[in-house]
């Protein structure tokens, strides 16, 4: 939602919904659980948060508050539809939920970024507090 332009928001969510319910014929899930199943494959379980301790500053991985879980896969859902090639956002927007869906495309990189950054920090995770 740009400048708190909700209808238009609105607008681009259901045509994008429309659109995926138009290429997925063939399978016999709604477009809606599309969309749900494509945001679960997104969502980060796990990230990193800068802690400093004595002079340092450590990476220290921690668990996603369920919140942020759907804040954060919304965000890249949307961040990664933008940068996509398409016409319109709706098309953008539903071409990245079908990555998604297919656990392809840019959000689910990121998600796999996130994920790998707080395996390498798991020696740090002692100093969660």
């Amino acid at each position: 939602m740009l400048d708190g332009k909700k209808s238009i928001a609105y607008g681009i969510f259901y045509d994008a919904l429309d659109i995926i319910g138009e290429k997925m014929k063939d399978n016999e899930k709604k477009p809606l659980e599309i969309w749900k199943k494509a945001l679960e494959n997104i969502t980060p379980q796990v990230e990193v948060k800068s802690r400093r301790v004595g002079g340092a500053t450590y990476q220290v991985p921690m668990e996603v508050r369920p919140e942020r879980k759907v804040a954060l896969s919304i965000r890249f859902m949307l961040q990664f539809s933008k940068k996509r090639a398409g016409r319109s956002m709706a098309e953008k927007l539903a071409a990245e939920t079908m990555a998604a869906y297919n656990n392809e495309g840019g959000a689910v990189k990121r998600k796999e970024e996130i994920h790998r950054m707080a395996d390498a920090n798991k020696a740090f995770a002692h100093f969660r507090f």
